[in-house]
């Protein structure tokens, strides 16, 4: 393969997002800010020292569509960098649409003030670009909003599942009109895209989501007419036409960092591109200093001592810079004796970076927790009394009691900021 063009793509930085985050009092910022904005200063690192030709941001920059002034300061100093590098696609992503069709997105002022080398890609089309290394094809599929696909006369009298239907063949169709226009040019070609595909795996995406959301097939992506399909959206990094001889690689790179508990077990990075006609190949790149999250639990309630218990587990595990949380099994007797302050004094002797939550899940007699007054109660309280009442085994309520943490804990940050 000769001269094939080095291509950086990356994805879903959701700048803004705060999670178990504290203000550095010296840069105002959120630490959890700063762990995204460095996070972003390592791809753009990489892409200097590896001789980046093209990169592909495929969209969702920022938490919010209206993120504050300091936050797009932030992301700008990135961009420019990278651009100075060679050119970038910024894709429009959900997070990256206006609040409503008249106003700008959170990214438009590149296209506004003509920033040199970058492409805001706020529209289903291609572009040629002429790299050092030969030129490329690039088109766009940007997040597909009903209101800018389907007229009003198309959709009237249609029920929400048929505008759905509707919205998914013409969303096709733009696809395939777009591989049509690519594949009459001899060189590389990629298709940047920022939506749901069909068969794709989820991840904490799904609770920050803005709207319904689309699926594409991948059998309209699947096309050997393009050499990569660079898409955001989905922040689990995964190629979905892995083990797929003669289709093209089409890859989530999945976001740069840790948003939440979801994604404990995550890797994160981003992904290089080796691009050529027909002959391209790629690699995940992992981002090393991405924030650890880890969920420690233990059945404490036969322990004699649940707080030594608790302490030595902490003690085999290493901490430092960590989001942690506690996850305890416990009986009315053995939550008396549970020093939380001994266990917060531990946790900070380990280097923790913020201790997310010190959760009990106390085991009370059925007749007891059916019978108690709901007022009082916390969520999660609820929650149990709940699948109780639907007599739900003990191991997979713990199981979603776990998965409810997440949602419960992101519900009060929210409510703090």
């Amino acid at each position: 393969m000769s001269n094939p063009i080095r291509v950086l793509h990356f994805a879903d930085t959701h700048i803004g997002m705060e999670n178990y985050g504290r203000t550095d009092p010296q840069t105002g910022l959120s630490s959890r800010v700063t762990d995204f904005l460095r996070r972003l200063d390592d791809i753009c690192q990489y892409a200097e020292q590896h001789e980046a030709d093209l990169v592909i941001f495929a969209g969702d920059a920022f938490k919010t569509r209206q993120p504050n002034p300091t936050y797009q300061r932030e992301f700008a100093h990135r961009i420019r960098d990278l651009s100075r590098l060679a050119p970038v696609v910024l894709l429009v992503g959900n997070h990256d649409l206006p609040p409503t069709q008249l106003k700008a997105s959170s990214i438009e002022i590149y296209d506004t003030l003509q920033v040199p080398n970058v492409w805001v890609a706020n529209d289903y089309d291609y572009r040629i670009f002429e790299t050092r290394r030969g030129p490329v094809v690039v088109a766009a599929a940007p997040y597909p909003v009903r209101a800018r696909l389907l007229a009003d006369d198309k959709v009237a009298g249609l029920t929400i599942a048929e505008t759905d239907d509707l919205l998914q063949r013409v969303m096709m169709e733009t696809i395939e009109d777009l591989a049509q226009r690519a594949d009459v040019y001899d060189m590389p070609r990629l298709l940047t895209g920022h939506f749901t595909v069909g068969g794709a795996v989820m991840g904490s995406e799904r609770n920050i989501m803005l709207g319904r959301d689309l699926v594409v097939p991948l059998s309209a992506l699947a096309d050997p007419r393009w050499d990569y399909v660079a898409l955001g959206h989905i922040h689990k990094h995964q190629n979905l036409t892995h083990g797929q001889p003669g289709s093209p690689p089409v890859v989530y790179s999945g976001s740069i960092e840790r948003i939440d508990f979801g994604e404990e077990g995550d890797p994160k990075g981003f992904c290089w591109v080796e691009l050529a006609r027909g002959e391209t190949i790629w690699a995940f790149i992992e981002l090393e200093k991405v924030r650890p999250f880890v969920t420690l639990r233990a059945d404490l309630t036969k322990a004699a001592n649940p707080t030594d218990r608790a302490v030595k587990l902490i003690g085999q595990y290493d901490l430092r810079e960590a989001i942690v949380r506690l996850i305890f099994d416990l009986l009315p007797e053995t939550e008396a004796r549970l020093n939380e302050n001994i266990l917060r004094d531990e946790l900070k002797r380990a280097g923790v970076f913020q201790v997310a939550a010190i959760r009990k899940q106390v085991e009370q007699p059925t007749r007891a927790r059916l019978g108690a007054s709901p007022e009082g109660l916390t969520p999660p309280e609820l929650l149990e009394r709940y699948l109780i009442s639907k007599e739900v085994p003990p191991e997979r309520r713990r199981e979603l009691l776990d998965a409810a943490a997440g949602i419960f804990e992101r519900r009060d940050d929210e409510a703090r900021l």
